[in-house]
């Protein structure tokens, strides 16, 4: 066994195996939080020179292995929990992205060990395989997390990452099979576990939320094998990355700027037309395959949309902008939620928000669909991608509403965000349903009506989440006119809003 080569060379409690064992087996098996805690601390405790370099990669592969069904149930709790509060949220991802990003360092300490020529180096070499795999999958996982916070990601990320590769791929063994974790379905290999990461960089992901980010790291690993990697570029290559450069993979439409013996080149192969046929069978038979795991069951309705997003950014030719966008520099105030819209746009307020919490942002770039804005202090938890926003330019007098399509940390406390202009003319009205056998007393919600860009013979309306009924007609006063709306589409939904599409009457005047 591997313990028994070390056993007794080492005052670290771990070093003996007996005391690992009993360890591990008395973490809390009813709250995962507190057992992940614990082993982070035992993780911890292996940084100093106690442990020789073959004790310390057994030490650290039995606590990683200890935490996987932890790491699971947290994040399980941190993508589906209806009503996580902001702090709660926050401190769940707090400990597994710090788990992976503690992880990675042990495991990268275990491979500088292995570099040294000593006894314990060669012990090390049999296991190199899963040491370089375990790596760019810790590396990876940090990745995932830091995009469901948008950020983020160092440049240096991008070169802690192409090193177990580059090492494995020097030694001839980037593409050994094994098994990542006992009792895990499916192999991988070193050269898989980077080529998945290349992948999920390269997808465009900052404009999905968490759950669609995580279902399209699934998907992503799903259609893997599809996938061609390779040292030459051909006429089908789509991407490139150099594995000893700080930058992540780009398109190829932006060339190397000198060739090495560290680039590499991928394409999505057949995994473009697998996904293209998967998305029709979905679309027909209106149900997930039993053959695709994503880690639960999902409705259709929240799969499909990430299926399409992968198959349009794994096309040859990714999706292009519909309008021009022009450089520009202003400020803009900015305003969150639907609340505060409804403020903003009713009559009596005249567009003045006093006493709301306004943000100040710059405005970078504009076209006729959004614009693009930096953020120079970031705060709170409440931006992300979907946040439903009123933005008024410095020195205007109108509102518009928006919705962050885009969002990208450069800093902790610097970003980036892409804005799609919902609507420029907007009321604030209040909706009632139209069953109510007393319009008077009904209970009302507040709505905003967008009044451009509609399609023809319907309007648009942000209403609060959950008011969106395909059965429930309708209907508010504007302007002395009562306006009917029967339901035809619900668009989206957000934190504290959903878009839907209605169809209008508006009812004759009274007589007399």
């Amino acid at each position: 066994m591997l313990e028994n080569l070390f056993q007794g060379k080492s005052d670290h409690p771990l070093a003996d195996p007996r005391e690992l064992k009993r360890v591990l087996s008395e973490l809390p098996a009813d709250n995962a939080f507190r057992a992940l805690d614990e082993i982070m601390g035992w993780l911890e405790s292996c940084q100093g020179g106690e442990l020789p370099a073959l004790a310390r990669f057994s030490v650290v592969r039995q606590l990683d292995e200890a935490a996987q069904p932890h790491l699971k149930r947290l994040a399980r709790d941190y993508l589906h929990s209806p009503r996580l509060s902001r702090s709660e949220e926050k401190r769940l991802w707090t400990i597994i992205h710090g788990f992976w990003t503690v992880l990675a360092r042990h495991y990268e300490a275990c491979l500088d060990a292995a570099g040294q020529k000593d006894k314990n180096a060669e012990q090390l070499k049999p296991h190199l395989p899963l040491l370089t795999a375990r790596i760019i999958a810790a590396l990876g996982a940090e990745l995932k997390w830091a995009h469901f916070r948008y950020g983020p990601v160092t440049d240096e990320h991008w070169v802690r990452l192409g090193r177990p590769y580059l090492l494995a791929d020097s030694e001839g063994f980037s593409n050994k099979s094994l098994q990542m974790y006992p009792g895990q379905g499916g192999v991988a290999s070193p050269a898989g576990e980077y080529l998945k990461v290349l992948v999920f960089q390269a997808s465009s992901l900052d404009c999905l939320l968490p759950l669609e980010i995580e279902l399209a790291e699934r998907l992503i690993a799903h259609l893997l094998p599809d996938f061609v990697f390779a040292r030459d570029s051909s006429p089908q290559s789509v991407y490139w990355v150099d594995a000893a450069k700080p930058l992540p993979p780009v398109r190829l439409a932006r060339l190397p700027q000198e060739i090495s013996g560290t680039l590499r080149f991928f394409q999505p192969g057949d995994a473009e037309n697998r996904l293209l046929a998967l998305i029709h069978d979905v679309e027909r038979g209106g149900e997930i395959p039993a053959s695709l795991n994503l880690g639960g069951s999902y409705p259709v309705k929240t799969v499909l949309p990430v299926m399409r997003h992968l198959a349009s950014y794994w096309a040859p030719v990714p999706p292009q902008r519909q309008h021009v966008r022009h450089r520009v520099k202003h400020r803009v105030a900015v305003l969150p939620g639907l609340v505060n819209a409804f403020v903003v746009f009713s009559p009596e307020f005249g567009g003045k928000p006093m006493g709301l919490p306004l943000e100040s942002w710059i405005v970078e770039n504009v076209s006729r669909g959004g614009f693009g804005a930096t953020i120079q202090d970031v705060k709170g938890d409440w931006l992300k991608v979907g946040a439903l926003l009123s933005l008024q330019p410095e020195g205007a007098e109108n509102w518009v509403v928006g919705v962050v399509r885009r969002y990208h940390r450069l800093s902790e406390h610097e970003a980036q965000v892409g804005i799609e202009t919902l609507s420029r003319r907007v009321a604030s009205v209040e909706v009632r349903p139209r069953a109510a056998s007393s319009y008077a007393i009904a209970a009302g919600s507040p709505g905003l009506w967008l009044q451009d860009d509609n399609p023809q013979g319907e309007v648009r309306f942000v209403l609060p989440q959950n008011t969106f009924d395909a059965r429930e007609n309708l209907e508010f006063d504007y302007n002395g006119r009562r306006v009917y709306l029967t339901p035809a589409m619900l668009l989206e939904q957000g934190g504290d809003y959903e878009l839907a599409r209605y169809r209008a009457t508006v009812a004759a005047p009274a007589k007399g």
